[in-house]
């Protein structure tokens, strides 16, 4: 798959030290003992990031900035690294990161989807070196809230868990962050109706907070666009249950994509290959989702991919450890973040090359919505608890 290099201005010039990244540069290196090992994989060469939304670009470090010693480990969830979605995203980081400022890095894949499981692979990781630790996924919650007392001198950045997913306070040597899904799901809705789709699906993975909020905010870009435009629209809307495709699911999209769903958001990590699959049966469209996933549609008759909706997954975990890496923890440390487009370009749809493959819906159209959300002007609810409302002309469906 072809994918496009996310840029970020690094230091040129860092000397290294022997401290491990810490809240302090002369935090000492972990020397935690080793826990039962559980299986790891050598990091394998991926393909280079997608063409992702950048997080603000942060101050270059100086020649003066020590670049502090260490090693960088991440953990999947339940996803793999190649997974074209979350957990890739997350692993590109560290590996931009690490091959720009040579540091050593390595990924642990647990063997079972529990938090027992989850915990042994930080213990792995710490027992072999790690300083940082970056796990991605709101699965990570009851794990942090133990290891970050287990390990006190290692860090750990924990992207899309929040404060409900824990079950103690984060603590000082630990950083979690979420997004505001709601708004890159406002965007696609908004994107796909001004281009003229009027029969659209949602498939989501599990009815997770991070999914309900891009659904629900899909849904209110949907009314925002068709209000506009003074058309009718049909919404189907339905979770998976789980973040892989199917032929369950395959053939649930079938019978939408037959019955005439021109376009499926498919939220949730793998599942959008039965999405996808089902598109191209029946000549129809997706929505990708978290990373830019034209290519995933790559090699067919046709591109099915429309667009995406993306966070900066990527950016974000760039930007964190550069932060951990350059002495500069204690800005963001202790803390549990949301990022929305107030805060930066954390969120949006991709403009570059093929990725824009909307055939009326124009960027300057699209820079006016989103200026709009910056600016407040447009407000998308991120309430998970209730379906929003939407106008007249506008019929969703939620079905099991």
């Amino acid at each position: 798959m072809k994918k496009k290099a996310l840029s970020l201005v690094l230091a040129s010039a860092m000397v290294v030290s022997l401290a491990a990244c810490g809240n302090s540069s002369d935090a000492p290196a972990n020397d935690a003992p080793a826990a039962a090992p559980a299986e790891t994989q050598a990091a394998p060469e991926t393909e280079a990031a997608s063409a992702e939304t950048a997080a603000p670009e942060t101050e270059a470090a100086s020649a003066e900035t020590v670049m502090a010693d260490g090693k960088i480990a991440l953990v999947t969830d339940v996803g793999t690294i190649d997974d074209e979605s979350f957990n890739q995203a997350t692993w590109e980081g560290v590996q931009q990161f690490g091959d720009a400022n040579g540091i050593e890095y390595t990924y642990y894949q647990p063997t079972e989807d529990s938090t027992e499981e989850r915990i042994n692979q930080i213990d792995l990781a710490v027992a072999e070196g790690a300083t940082v630790v970056v796990l991605p996924g709101y699965l990570f919650g009851e794990t942090l809230s133990e290891v970050q007392s287990t390990y006190p001198d290692v860090n750990f950045i924990a992207v899309d868990v929040s404060e409900g997913d824990m079950k103690a306070p984060i603590e000082s040597n630990a950083y979690a962050c979420t997004f505001s899904e709601e708004q890159a799901g406002y965007l696609a809705g908004y994107a796909a109706v001004k281009d003229g789709y009027t029969k659209l699906g949602f498939l989501g993975g599990m009815a997770v907070p991070a999914v309900i909020r891009y659904g629900y905010g899909y849904v209110q870009g949907i009314d925002a666009a068709a209000q506009e435009l003074g058309v009718d629209v049909e919404v189907k809307y339905t979770y998976g249950g789980q973040f892989y495709g199917d032929a369950n699911i395959t053939a649930k999209m079938e019978s939408w994509y037959s019955e005439g769903t021109e376009i499926v958001f498919a939220c949730g990590g793998g599942i959008y290959t039965s999405a996808l699959e089902a598109a191209l049966n029946y000549d129809g469209m997706i929505i990708g989702v978290d990373v830019d996933q034209y290519s995933v549609g790559e090699g067919n008759d046709y591109n099915p991919v429309l667009t995406s909706a993306m966070k900066g997954l990527t950016a974000t975990v760039v930007d964190k450890l550069e932060g951990c890496f350059t002495g500069q923890w204690d800005s963001f440390g202790g803390q549990v973040e949301n990022l929305g487009l107030a805060d930066g370009d954390y969120l949006g749809l991709p403009t570059d090359g093929a990725s824009w493959a909307f055939k009326t819906f124009t960027q300057d159209e699209y820079e006016e919505v989103l200026t709009g959300i910056k600016d407040g002007s447009i407000v998308i609810s991120n309430d998970t608890d209730n379906q929003p409302e939407v106008s007249e002309g506008v019929s969703v469906s939620y079905i099991d």
